[in-house]
């Protein structure tokens, strides 16, 4: 009796034999070609993928140079409700010198006889036409005026108004375009990507700069401020003094 069924068919194996080691000889490279073409899509899609890296890169510095900027300008705002309130805080001191003169003449005859040939203190008042703009260091003011020329690239970085060319064959301008093309590779489209990352490594250490001068400024802008809320704590304490003192000498009179 036969091992096998009725409906077996043993030139079906011979078929199935073929049918595998045709998948085999197309899973396979045709040869050195091949394997050539397949390394160079590699190069260029990795290459792509570090362009487009700096390009994330360079929009970051750009927003986080913008939000400095930004930060700065506040510094710089914070500035001037300082000073104008050591101004106010002085006018305050100087209106209290000039109610104790009165006080001293109400209380005595002799007293007011020594204020009539004293001579008045100089009045020092602030402008009430114009208010002057507060100026901040000299490094933090540099350091604002040159990340603002660059407000055009701000929006040329922003994901949504994004202005820089990605295409393989815009190449933007940059110090570092005067390179020797003999350093970039024979192919058209792989030089392109390569001139693309380096111009874009030259923005972003000159970027970085811009942000290290911005930094340093604000450093300055801060110091130069703890050192006038330091005088501004000190005038206060003895306004405070001097207001308690006339207080008591009013309602003594």
């Amino acid at each position: 009796m036969s091992a096998f069924p009725k409906s077996y068919n043993p030139f079906d194996d011979d078929d199935d034999a073929d049918d595998e080691g045709s998948r085999d000889a197309r899973d396979q490279p045709d040869g050195p070609a091949d394997r050539q073409l397949s390394l160079r899509q590699e190069v260029l899609r990795r290459a792509e993928a570090a362009a487009t890296s700096t390009n994330r890169s360079l929009s970051l510095m750009y927003e986080s140079e913008k939000i400095g900027v930004a930060t700065s300008e506040e510094l710089v705002r914070q500035r001037g409700v300082l000073e104008r309130t050591e101004k106010m805080v002085d006018t305050m001191d100087q209106d209290l010198k000039t109610s104790q003169r009165h006080i001293n003449s109400i209380k005595s005859m002799f007293g007011g006889f020594v204020n009539y040939f004293k001579s008045k203190p100089a009045e020092t008042r602030p402008e009430q036409n114009g208010v002057q703009a507060a100026q901040p260091n000299s490094r933090l003011k540099e350091a604002i005026t040159t990340s603002k020329e660059q407000e055009s690239k701000y929006q040329a970085s922003h994901p949504n108004l994004r202005k820089l060319d990605d295409s393989v064959d815009a190449i933007p301008a940059g110090a570092s375009a005067a390179v020797s093309c003999d350093l970039y590779p024979k192919n058209q489209h792989l030089r392109a990507y390569h001139q693309k990352i380096d111009n874009n490594l030259g923005e972003l250490s000159v970027g970085l700069g811009r942000l290290k001068d911005i930094a340093l400024g604000m450093q300055t802008e801060l110091e130069e401020q703890d050192d006038i809320l330091d005088r501004l704590t000190t005038k206060v304490d003895k306004l405070d003094v001097n207001i308690k003192s006339t207080e008591k000498q009013v309602r003594q009179l």
